[in-house]
This record gives C-alpha cells, structure tokens and sequence, in this order.
C-alpha cells in the first residue's frame, strides 16, 4: 500500500479515471454492435438510425477528448461502409 500522500491521491484518480473509461468502451463497443446487428438482421430503416445515433455519440467523444479524431474517422468510415452495403 502506498505511503506517500501523492502516491494515495493518484491511486485514487486511477480508480475514477477506469470506471470512467470502462463505461465510454463498454458504450462504444454497444454503440457499433448495434449497427451491425441492424445491417447482418437486413433492417435498412434501423441501421440507418442506429448509424445515424453511432455517427453523433462517437464524435461527442471527440470533443470530450475520450476519443482520438482519427479513431473516430476509422471506425464511422467502416460502420459507413457496412451500412451502404446493405443497400448495394
């Protein structure tokens, strides 16, 4: 156990900063799932909206810095791409 004051505080912050974590992965893994259970079920209309809901929520994280630009990009660009193909 730790004895410095310091060393008390970050195990602390480490404790909060993985809940918080835990709960924005566990958000975006349901987010995407749900996008690819609309398009593998054949549900254009529900992938659409669920695409539409996982395009604006993974962007928020952007802002909030939970998430890099890039990342973002990347996995809208495959949900993207999933979605338009149950079109084609």
């Amino acid at each position: 156990m730790a004895n410095h004051k310091s060393t008390m505080k970050r195990i602390k912050q480490t404790k909060v900063q993985t809940e918080r974590n835990r709960f924005y992965r566990t958000r975006i893994k349901n987010i995407t799932k749900a996008v690819v259970e609309a398009v593998e079920a054949g549900d254009k209309a529900k992938a659409d909206v669920n695409f539409k809901t996982a395009n604006k929520n993974l962007h928020k994280y952007v802002s909030k810095g939970i998430l890099k630009k890039k990342t973002v990009a990347r996995k809208v660009s495959r949900l993207s791409k999933l979605v338009s193909s149950l079109s084609a």
